[in-house]
């Protein structure tokens, strides 16, 4: 049985259906709601460049708050069902940042949603839940 469990958290259905699956299956099990914050994301949102740089901290202030309010969000959902989770959230590529909590944070398996990420950013950059499998060094539950 997974003592430390791994949820990648973001604002799809798909992530959703992770946690509550994780909720259910692992109830026993410390559970961290993980939300990676992605520079690529908003710097495409925001048509910044790389050169500039002059809203980067009201930029940054303004993803760590959204990532309060979706981890806010998780640790709700878990506590509805009489589940206390710890929620962190990480600024980096999201597939490079999950594998990277597991291996810095005792992980011992990851749930993850089929994929938070859709259309065309999907396909060019591949699915994370795709890459996190491939490339975890411990078990992966995709939920779909």
């Amino acid at each position: 049985m997974a003592q430390h469990v791994l949820v990648p958290y973001d604002d799809s259905q798909r992530s959703t259906d992770a946690l509550d699956f994780a909720i259910e299956a692992h109830p026993d099990s410390t559970i961290t709601a993980v939300h990676v914050i992605d520079p690529s994301d908003f710097y495409a949102a925001t048509g910044m460049e790389g050169g500039a740089m002059a809203n980067y901290d009201a930029i940054i202030d303004h993803q760590n708050e959204r990532a309060e309010n979706l981890l806010r969000e998780a640790s709700d959902r878990a506590a509805d069902a009489g589940v206390d989770i710890r929620t962190d959230h990480v600024i980096g590529s999201v597939s490079r940042s999950i594998i990277d909590y597991v291996e810095e944070h005792d992980v011992d398996h990851v749930v993850i949603g089929s994929h938070g990420r859709t259309g065309a950013r999907r396909i060019l950059l591949g699915s994370v839940a795709e890459t996190v499998a491939r490339r975890s060094p411990v078990p992966v539950t995709i939920v779909r």
